[in-house]
């Protein structure tokens, strides 16, 4: 029987379940992995936004993930919310050293609007963690965040052209008519559009779903563009089947 795959999650905890590490665990089993989990930060939220957030201490997350390593090799690594540029070293060296996929989903700002870019983050993740990654997700905002430009495309084309790393720009961020477009840069110019029909609500942990579905897909053995496609179809599927347990945005259904 072939092994399941271990996906190492990297990103905060959410106490909603919606977004996070809790996203991540739910994606990543719902889809045939087994996820390894490391928390880069708490978060005081709900369904409407984030109130605060405390990062992990350098060393004590540097010795979690060594102490994890040791044991368990992962498949792919997933990785979302950092709260802190005091781990970027760390991850830097983790990433080094991996030679596997590696899915990057650039969450700089909460749903309901709170900033996560402190200390210059957007711009270390350009410099020090793209270039060591083999797909990244950003929304058409983060996108032109992370690039310093104000055309998403031209965007995201600049975050292509700062590493090896693929680039899946998603559009329900900024979603007008009745269909969300995505595209996926590759190098060589090569892009691919995904159409999928704009859902009714606004949701939380949609980047989250997705990037984790990609990871779990290429540790599966998927090509990029089959991880791309089933996984967006994955989110897609989730946010359909979506609630709203709170009084504000709806959390995926992420259970088949």
């Amino acid at each position: 029987m072939k092994p399941v795959p271990s996906i190492l999650c990297i990103g905060g905890h959410d106490p909603t379940g919606g977004a996070g590490i809790q996203a991540d665990i739910e994606t990543v089993t719902t889809l045939g992995g087994r996820a390894l989990t490391l928390v880069t930060a708490l978060t005081t939220q709900d369904t409407h936004d984030i109130a605060s957030i405390q990062a992990a201490p350098a060393a004590f997350f540097g010795d979690q993930l060594d102490r994890l390593l040791g044991d368990i090799r992962p498949d792919a690594i997933k990785i979302g919310l950092l709260g802190s540029t005091e781990l970027v070293p760390i991850l830097q060296r983790l990433l080094q050293d991996f030679g596997g996929p590696v899915v990057l989903d650039p969450v700089l700002a909460a749903g309901g609007g709170f900033d996560l870019d402190g200390s210059d983050l957007a711009d270390t993740l350009v410099t020090r963690l793209l270039p060591l990654a083999s797909l990244v997700t950003p929304n058409r905002a983060e996108a032109r965040r992370m690039a310093g430009c104000d055309d998403a495309e031209q965007a995201a084309r600049v975050l292509l052209n700062a590493g090896d790393a693929a680039v899946l720009l998603t559009g329900a961020d900024e979603a007008g008519g009745e269909r969300v477009i995505n595209r996926l840069f590759e190098t060589g110019e090569r892009t691919r559009t995904f159409e999928w029909p704009l859902l009714p609500h606004t949701y939380h942990g949609s980047g989250c779903t997705l990037a984790s579905a990609c990871a779990t897909r290429l540790a599966l053995g998927d090509d990029l563009v089959g991880a791309v496609e089933q996984a967006q179809r994955f989110t897609w599927q989730a946010l359909k089947r979506a609630s709203r347990p709170g009084g504000g945005q709806w959390l995926p259904g992420r259970f088949a």
